[in-house]
């Protein structure tokens, strides 16, 4: 039977959302799924990939691989590919996988297709479709000549299946991969929110030029709380250091797909429409009725955002905890 391998990745002692679609995929495909896992204490996720329809999860548990190191991450995943016998590697277009895996395909001599919208495993046949210039158009796009299929999946864009809380997979080890020493990962500095990460958030609030201070993101803050969202922001708004560039919505910062994201004094910049026009529902609230933002919007309010945004938290706080 054909198989398909699945990268995973876990955020505190959870498996991501992504990975999580991903294995939905694999398993629909009708192939064997094989799951792969690197770092300290996954080990531990094992058995949540076998509720999403791994047969088989490669386990690489080791202390050293607490940070991410491009030379060890890299020797891992390719001896668990070639071992897998996967002809189809799926991840998601992650900042750690968008740097792991076109060093895998350069050592399987492979193709890698990255930031991927759409999925088709049909048989022997694996097509994709994936943005281009900016959003502007996509492109459909076939591996020809490649032994092994590497996919990257912009996280929510594929349904998560219900879990089989009964279903079990075999665990293979793996030994760490010794570091040559010519990388090393001397910290990783993570951001203090404890909210799920843009990439993967399902809510967003973002704010932009318009929003006038740091200061004034507490109002975003608050209505984010009351809808359990991830707070957001444009380009402008981290270069002026308001928020830090780990917020930022946009070619440049984060590209992110959630089911509602709403912009408070975003105008629209092509850079940042890039990150966001993947959104299911777009609301945009500005005092400029002739902001760009407002064509991609599928609801518009125009108005003083100061005022707006308060009422809206206010209304919403109404209607979801009542």
């Amino acid at each position: 039977m054909a198989k398909v391998f699945v990268f995973l990745e876990g955020n505190n002692q959870d498996l991501k959302k992504g990975s999580l679609e991903l294995l939905t995929a694999a398993k629909a495909s009708g192939r064997e799924v094989v799951a792969g896992l690197v770092g300290p204490g996954v080990k531990a996720l094992a058995p949540k990939a076998a509720h999403y329809g791994a047969q088989t999860t490669f386990v690489c548990d080791a202390a050293e691989l607490g940070h991410y190191n491009p030379e060890t991450f890299t020797d891992a995943v390719t001896a668990m590919v070639k071992d897998s016998g996967a002809d189809v590697v799926l991840a998601s277009s992650s900042v750690l996988a968008r740097d792991l895996f076109p060093r895998v395909a350069a050592r399987l001599d492979s193709g890698v297709a990255s930031d991927c919208t759409i999925l088709k495993l049909d048989g022997g046949t694996v097509t994709v479709r994936k943005p281009l210039y900016s959003g502007k158009c996509t492109a459909e796009v076939e591996f020809v000549n490649s032994p092994v299929k590497i996919v990257l999946m912009r996280p929510n864009q594929l349904p998560v299946g219900q879990p089989d809380a009964a279903a079990t997979a075999q665990t293979k080890d793996f030994p760490a991969p010794a570091a040559s020493g010519k990388i090393k990962t001397k910290d990783l500095v993570k951001g203090s929110s404890s909210k799920t990460d843009l990439a993967e958030a399902n809510i967003i609030v973002a704010g932009g030029r318009g929003m006038g201070s740091a200061e004034n993101f507490k109002q975003l803050e608050d209505l984010a709380n009351a809808l359990g969202a991830t707070v957001g922001a444009s380009r402008a708004v981290a270069d002026a250091g308001w928020v830090p560039h780990s917020m930022q919505v946009g070619q440049t910062g984060k590209t992110v797909a959630p089911s509602l994201y709403i912009a408070f004094g975003i105008s629209g910049a092509i850079q940042h429409l890039a990150g966001m026009s993947g959104s299911k529902v777009i609301v945009a609230v500005n005092k400029d009725g002739d902001a760009p933002i407002f064509q991609k919007a599928t609801y518009g309010l125009v108005g003083d955002l100061f005022e707006l945004a308060p009422k809206l938290t206010e209304e919403f706080k109404k209607a979801l905890h009542k």
